[in-house]
């Protein structure tokens, strides 16, 4: 095209031959046509170095996204959370200040169905020997997608069982302190290592079954929160086995149920095997400006040594309404929770004790909090029997 167009301009600048004027020889022909073949020539040489030049940055691009040469992924994500507390109450003694928690996600995706989960938390500001703090691993863990409904996760993960043990970070839920019935019952935060099946269906119905380390509890108390091993060269001669299945069909709403079988909560130190249930079970939903949580939870141990101290059943539960409402500067959310919990309800007194929470979350922003409560307790075995305790804290995640 670009020869043809050379030749017809050619011709259309000549007129016919008149006097000394003539229409171009063969051979001026000849070198228009080859002028014309070398411009096309190097037309097409630049178009290809342009082309080499643009795979060149696209394989660069591609490098980067993957992490290569030393530069940082676009495939990996650092988030986190934290919470200050203050507490302020006649049985706690002095008023304390505690930076509670602090804790940093970092999570990679290696290819689209291949990804990595880890959290690392620094609990009260400081850790060391003679300090009050922790650092601790509560997750890494590889999760592998099968098809489109179906994934496995193995590593250290947290335990799919109640609200705030897989989601706590401090925007998400009411109350300066967790809930006394999800730290002494469920207990969280609880995490173990091992492998778990997922399947998620499209009628909303979630089933999960992981097979991973037990609780390892103190013989001497058999208290489920002493049983916490935190994967850390945890005793594996008994496994545990925990299964959930969730419903999430309608938007603002979650229903599940859990249960965890392990066949000897004393990993074989203990003079006979005591074999322990757990069923739990919950309701979360978010229904306009109103909020309701409500949970069970409930331990059975089978033996004669948890029965002694009253302690082969341990069960506790909580309702809790909110009410939601929007201000210039932010959400602002009003609840109260009725908290009920027994670490000796196997025996026949009353060691019940009961817990009422009263207080107001505000959200400048949907990923920070600040909060301030009321605590009344009730316990019947200490002393004095009733307490109260006011509760200001702030939370963030990112």
């Amino acid at each position: 095209m670009v020869a043809a167009g050379g030749i017809l301009a050619v011709l259309a600048g000549s007129s016919p031959a008149t006097g000394a004027e003539a229409l171009p020889s063969q051979a001026d022909m000849w070198r228009i046509i080859q002028q014309q073949n070398r411009q096309i020539e190097a037309l097409t040489r630049n178009q290809k170095a342009t082309d080499e030049r643009l795979e060149a940055t696209g394989d660069a691009v591609e490098e980067v996204r993957r992490g290569g040469s030393g530069a940082a992924s676009s495939d990996t994500q650092i988030g986190g959370y934290g919470e200050l507390h203050y507490n302020s109450g006649k049985k706690s003694g002095d008023d304390e200040l505690d930076f509670h928690r602090f804790v940093l996600f970092v999570n990679h995706e290696f290819t689209d169905s291949i990804r990595f989960y880890s959290e690392l938390e620094v609990e009260h500001a400081l850790a060391g020997e003679g300090q009050p703090g922790e650092v601790e691993l509560e997750q890494a863990f590889l999760e592998f997608d099968l098809n489109r409904n179906n994934q496995i996760k193995t590593g250290l993960f947290l335990v799919p069982v109640g609200i705030l043990n897989e989601t706590h970070e401090p925007p998400t839920f009411f109350g300066v302190e967790r809930n006394p019935v999800e730290r002494n019952i469920i207990p969280t935060t609880w995490w173990e290592g091992g492998v778990s099946f997922v399947n998620r269906h499209d009628s909303g119905f979630t089933t999960e079954v992981a097979l991973h380390s037990g609780l390892d509890v103190d013989t001497g108390t058999f208290l489920i929160r002493t049983g916490r091993q935190k994967v850390a060269q945890a005793d594996a001669d008994n496994l545990a086995a925990t299964a959930r299945l969730k419903w999430t069909a309608i938007p603002g709403v979650e229903v599940a149920a859990s249960a965890q079988y392990q066949q000897d909560m004393t990993q074989s130190d203990f003079a006979e095997e005591i074999s322990a249930t757990l069923f739990e079970v919950h309701a979360d939903i978010r229904k306009g400006p109103w909020g309701f949580r409500a949970l069970f939870a409930q331990w059975d141990l089978d033996g004669t040594a948890p029965a002694a101290l009253g302690r082969d059943k341990q069960v506790g539960w909580y309702l809790e309404p909110a009410y939601y409402c929007e201000s210039a500067f932010g959400e602002i959310g009003f609840f109260a929770r009725y908290n009920v919990y027994d670490n000796n309800a196997g025996n026949s007194t009353d060691t019940e004790s009961a817990q009422v929470d009263v207080g107001v979350n505000f959200w400048p922003h949907e990923n920070v909090v600040l909060k301030a409560d009321l605590q009344v307790n009730k316990d019947p075995g200490a002393m004095p029997a009733d307490d109260e305790i006011a509760n200001f804290g702030l939370g963030f995640m990112f």
